[in-house]
């Protein structure tokens, strides 16, 4: 999207894509009571906490919104938390839903302070390595080398249950329990968050 952007803003842009690495959005909206049968309009009579640190989350949720016929301009929203700060206002009752990724949202999930009304994983191609056209063409052999090896770990990640992938990356995660780690890594082996192989089709469809 950040690409897109520049392109939208540069005539002489020439960033190209290349090695797929998250194929689809992993962003979730967590509510404070349980929604069955959630649908987007469902925002508009709610306190909607979104993601301040990045524009991309907001960005996607916006064109969501505009699919289903919803002006995001109408919401009641909070722009201006970090993550933390929503997860903290949504169990206060501060606002009704938050705009989170993994392992964040099973925190709300594992302690009954929040329910999953949205994921966002229909959504892809989300996230790919970029470079300038000539860097491309000038370290091309480096570039074959870094998609090579990223082919590599995305068949070793598919090939593993949640359980390794959790053992793998605890160590980044020091205070989270590895049970909350493992259903967080579950989840987004569920939604097909990774992408299979690191090719990136014209179409934009993948996974």
């Amino acid at each position: 999207m950040r690409v897109n952007q520049l392109y939208q803003e540069r005539a002489d842009c020439d960033l190209v894509w290349f090695g797929e690495a998250v194929t689809r959005d992993p962003f979730m909206l967590v509510g404070r009571t349980p929604r069955p049968g959630f649908t987007l309009a469902a925002l508009t009579r709610a306190r909607v906490a979104t993601v301040s640190e990045v524009p991309t989350p907001w960005l996607c949720l916006q064109h969501d919104l505009r699919l289903a016929g919803i002006d995001p301009a109408g919401l009641d929203r909070v722009t201006d938390g970090t993550m933390g700060d929503n997860i903290a206002a949504l169990r206060a009752g501060a606002v009704d839903v938050v705009q989170l990724f993994e392992p964040l949202a099973e925190e709300l999930l594992a302690d009954g302070s929040g329910h999953i009304w949205y994921a966002a994983a229909s959504r892809g191609p989300y996230t790919t390595f970029y470079a300038r056209r000539f860097v491309l063409a000038a370290k091309r052999d480096e570039f074959r080398r870094l998609v090579r090896g990223l082919y590599r770990i995305q068949k070793w990640l598919h090939a593993q249950p949640a359980a390794a992938l959790a053992e793998t990356v605890q160590r980044y995660f020091p205070a989270m329990p590895a049970a909350r780690l493992v259903a967080a890594l579950g989840r987004y082996k569920a939604l097909g968050v990774w992408s299979p192989n690191p090719i990136l089709p014209r179409d934009g469809t993948s996974g």
